[in-house]
């Protein structure tokens, strides 16, 4: 059974009679991207199947919309429409006054301002809607027919590729500049192999990335969808820098420590909120991969610091910081 059959099959309630009607429905909509609106939907079952009532496709509609897997979207045209959550992740709206078009994007900055200002408020959130009205860069170019847009997902797993490869090279580059720096020969040779294994995720993700253009050889002319400042020059950057600043090993390893940590925080925090999809995935392999390099550096620091009892007197304060 695929993956879209699984998730066909855990929408229905447990025990729950199966509707061929309402299966079709919903596998018909799902096929779909963009937004709807429910006589779209309307036209696309009457395509398939002549006999279900447009009553039967409202009532499905709605079911799909209580049970998440429908969002209901207001443009402010008076009409509503709907997109699916399958592969699909949570977003925001670019709404073109001129051609009516809509543009998806996510934005991290625009997640935590949510958040921050609902922390605030004691304020307990549901779902979040940003709307942001104006002109496309089509119809400002007086362009009569819309260049083409990938779908949602092919966009979400492209960007999402990107920031991973953009890691993994600043990751390189940290632990290579580390590994010529640190003096302890164990702490060096634990750079190395780190250095060792980016580079051999990279050449995975890099690959992975040739995959996903040929899905569309255009994919890499289309706008960004995934706007998630400071990690689009890799989430080692900083580090990267800093290495120049160290003096001892112990800090080096802890800067590593530091680097992997609030890699591994990131991939995972924003992979978990997302629907399933290949971005999904991207983000939480990810995830996983900067978990064993910390799990590997704390070891590492840990262990440097017990050789380095043995050699003085006194242990230094940097001990408790792992």
């Amino acid at each position: 059974m695929d993956a879209h059959s699984v998730y066909l099959d855990s929408l229905r309630p447990a025990g729950g009679k199966r509707s061929s009607k309402r299966e079709l429905i919903v596998e018909i909509f799902l096929q779909q991207d963009g937004h709807l609106s429910a006589d779209d939907l309307v036209d696309l079952i009457r395509k398939q199947d002549q006999k279900i009532s447009r009553a039967t496709i409202y009532r499905t509609l709605r079911w799909m919309v209580e049970a998440g897997v429908a969002r209901k979207v207001d443009f402010g045209d008076g009409r509503f429409r709907f997109e699916h959550s399958y592969k699909h992740p949570r977003h925001f709206h670019l709404l073109c006054k001129t051609c009516n078009r809509s543009f998806e994007f996510l934005s991290s900055d625009i997640e935590l301002l949510v958040e921050e200002v609902a922390e605030a408020r004691s304020f307990k959130t549901g779902h979040s809607v940003l709307q942001i009205h104006g002109t496309c860069e089509d119809c400002q170019a007086g362009r009569l027919v819309p260049r083409a847009v990938a779908t949602t997902e092919l966009l979400f797993a492209r960007d999402a590729l990107r920031m991973a490869i953009a890691t993994e090279r600043s990751g390189l580059e940290f632990y290579t500049r580390g590994a010529k720096l640190v003096e302890d020969a164990r702490a060096r040779k634990v750079f190395r192999r780190l250095a060792a294994e980016e580079r051999e995720h990279l050449a995975t993700l890099e690959q992975r990335f040739k995959q996903l253009l040929n899905e569309d050889s255009r994919l890499e002319s289309y706008p960004t969808f995934l706007f998630f400042k400071g990690a689009a020059d890799g989430l080692f950057e900083s580090g990267t820098e800093k290495l120049a600043q160290i003096v001892d090993d112990r800090e080096a390893l802890m800067l590593g420590i530091r680097c992997e940590r609030g890699s591994h925080r990131f991939f995972k925090r924003y992979g978990e909120r997302f629907e399933e999809s290949e971005g999904k995935r991207i983000f939480l392999e990810f995830a996983d991969e900067e978990r064993e390099h910390l799990r590997l550096l704390v070891k590492e620091y840990r262990s440097l610091i017990t050789r380095q009892r043995k050699s003085v007197v006194q242990p230094s304060s940097r001990e408790s910081q792992v």
